[in-house]
């Protein structure tokens, strides 16, 4: 195996190829794996050194959910885009008067209890049905929504999924020999990242 440190903003010709917001979800990704290891086996509906595209998301549902649970769990823009109110509006009682900007609260639906049966457990099976399903949630928000949700949803989604599901085809995730506590503390800025970290890549 080798041991590979996750510094933020750095390495790769992977990670200067993806967008920010990107970047920090695989970030995020790698933590969990190793905080998760059961999470790490991919379905075997798929040869093992078969590449994997976008379009195989359909034969790997549960591969599908746990990215879903990573952008929702790591929620690493609590705040979405900001929006003006272009007329005078009443919301939940609440009068909001034209040209007020309004903040969307990504942070408040994406931990929602109403919403999500454990929002403060990391849990694919938010995204799954009881025959193991993929399933999406009406409050799976992490791109915001509307007129101004984000312009790059569809590339996050495509490189999000080919990324992680080809790095957990490729390898397992472990902690460093000696490291026995992960910090999925965050720091705090426009994007949430984790803090630096190493892990432990063993080829499968």
């Amino acid at each position: 195996g080798k041991v590979i440190k996750v510094a933020l903003g750095g390495g790769g010709n992977l990670w200067h190829a993806c967008t920010e917001t990107t970047t920090a979800t695989l970030y995020w990704a790698l933590l969990y794996m190793v905080q998760y290891p059961d999470i790490q086996e991919l379905e075997t509906v798929l040869e093992p050194s078969q590449v994997i595209y976008y379009k195989d998301r359909k034969n790997l549902p549960y591969t599908n959910a746990v990215i879903h649970e990573i952008l929702r769990y790591s929620n690493i823009t609590a705040v979405g885009t900001p929006r003006q109110c272009v007329k005078d509006a009443t919301v939940l009682g609440y009068r909001i008067e034209k040209g007020t900007i309004v903040l969307p609260n990504l942070h408040s639906v994406v931990y929602d209890p109403e919403y999500w049966e454990t929002p403060w457990k990391f849990n694919p099976n938010h995204f799954l049905d009881s025959d193991g399903n993929f399933v999406n949630n009406e409050a799976f928000l992490p791109f915001s929504a509307g007129h101004r949700v984000c312009l790059g949803e569809q590339i996050a989604r495509t490189e999000l999924f080919i990324f992680f599901a080809n790095l957990l085809r490729a390898f397992t995730f472990q902690l460093p020999d000696g490291v026995k506590k992960i910090n999925l503390g965050y720091i705090l800025g426009a994007i949430l990242k984790p803090h630096p970290y190493r892990l432990h890549a063993i080829r499968r």
